[in-house]
């Protein structure tokens, strides 16, 4: 069984989308979920849901991690043609995950009491983001 989600963000930050995944698992049963996002500035995490500050501090770390490209500590980075947090975009996506696996029981994710699926936005302008979804 196969699906894609798609993803409307405003920019950097994270976007949960647990509930349209436990939607779509409904009908199933046990097996494993596996999400891979189709774009390479942007990630997918399994994290707190229950408490905002978290994904604040979240963003907070990986922004001064890796600074926008016109920042002084960047200067190295030559691919700066797209904008100054297209590169930096790319070194988050290639820090964090961009597929996750996930334990389906009685067709419900296996996912812990706080925890949620999010799409980690890394552009700071809006964009459409796609997930492809593959449950067996």
């Amino acid at each position: 069984m196969q699906t894609e989600f798609t993803i409307r963000t405003q920019g950097l930050g994270l976007y949960e989308f647990t509930s349209p995944v436990r939607a779509w698992l409904q009908p199933v049963s046990d097996g494993l979920l596996t999400l891979f996002v189709r774009h390479t500035s942007c990630s997918l995490l399994i994290q707190e849901n229950a408490d905002p500050e978290v994904q604040t501090d979240l963003r907070a770390f990986f922004d001064r991690l890796v600074p926008p490209s016109d920042h002084p500590s960047m200067s190295y980075l030559r691919h700066t043609y797209e904008g100054p947090d297209d590169m930096p975009a790319h070194i988050k996506a290639a820090m964090m995950p961009v597929s996750l696996s996930i334990p389906v029981v009685g067709g419900k994710p296996a996912l812990g009491t706080w925890q949620g699926i999010y799409l980690f936005e890394h552009r700071t302008a809006p964009h459409v983001r796609k997930v492809a979804a593959h449950f067996a």
